[in-house]
């Protein structure tokens, strides 16, 4: 699928950075270095894979990385990054490049990172199989990959739930009928959104105000995504730990955050390849 043939996510970043600020900011650093565990990236380099608003990279800049690469297929979250890379000062050790994760050429000339981070990109390639492999070769020895990707949810008899099948034809709805999709599916969505949490005895006001302490996002630009984010791909844990150990042998699971539903499951896998045996 070429790229104008799907929904823009950089446009949608566009409307998120009109109401960034520095909470956001320090909320995108507490979940990098929380989730990996460390204090900051002091002396590591940073490997943004569809940086989107080019928030984590801000982040990874803050943290103390030696040195960022952000890169984006989409043309409008290049443009998000670069202004953020702005704010942060033009910084020389962070560069911005429009570009596939499913490009081998392109990322051949990248080279290898002390972290690289993919949080609910790869999904949305068109072949989320050769992008984690892709993503999981530019990792260096006793580096890390942090991903996430949409949790396949299984019926009972193991096969995968109808509900992926629903959510398929809703985004291609979405994508297809622009109209249909901004002044009937987004108010649909997001009213069915706000009754489940009613039903779950949740206040939507106050979740919908402290959503931002959510990685430091916006609910509205993460419900736009969710229904624009087609291609829409997705794999249970099982699938993503047999694929990782089968083609890296030497990655090991060193944090993992599960969902029950149909949102993100998040990884954080270390290649444990012995550095001084090259």
């Amino acid at each position: 699928m070429k790229k104008n043939e799907t929904f823009s996510f950089g446009r949608n970043w566009q409307n998120f950075l009109k109401h960034h600020d520095q909470d956001r900011v320090k909320i995108a650093e507490s979940s990098l270095s929380e989730f990996m565990n460390v204090r900051d990236l002091s002396g590591k380099s940073f490997l943004d894979v569809g940086c989107g608003s080019g928030l984590f990279s801000y982040a990874a800049v803050n943290l103390g990385a030696s040195r960022v690469v952000s890169f984006d297929i989409d043309p409008f979250s290049v443009e998000c990054c670069r202004y953020m890379h702005g704010i942060a000062g033009r910084p020389s050790h962070w560069q911005i490049y429009e570009g596939s994760i499913l490009d081998k050429s392109f990322i051949a000339g990248l080279g290898t990172f002390d972290a690289v981070y993919s949080w609910g990109v790869l999904h949305h390639t068109c072949n989320m199989w050769d992008a984690l492999e892709n993503a999981a070769g530019l990792v260096s020895p006793g580096g890390y990959l942090y991903i996430a990707i949409y949790n396949r949810i299984l019926g009972r008899d193991g096969s995968t739930s109808w509900i992926h099948p629903f959510w398929l034809k809703i985004k291609r709805a979405y994508n297809s009928y622009p109209r249909l999709g901004a002044y009937v599916l987004e108010p649909l969505a997001l009213s069915g959104y706000i009754a489940m949490l009613i039903a779950r005895r949740k206040n939507p006001v106050t979740h919908i105000k402290n959503y931002k302490s959510h990685r430091g996002m916006s609910w509205r630009t993460d419900a736009t995504d969710w229904l624009g984010g087609y291609p829409y791909e997705f794999a249970t844990v099982e699938e993503v730990f047999k694929f990782l150990k089968e083609r890296f042998p030497v990655f090991n699971l060193v944090n993992i955050r599960v969902t029950s539903g149909r949102g993100l499951n998040w990884y954080l896998f270390e290649n444990a390849h012995d550095i001084d045996q090259g």
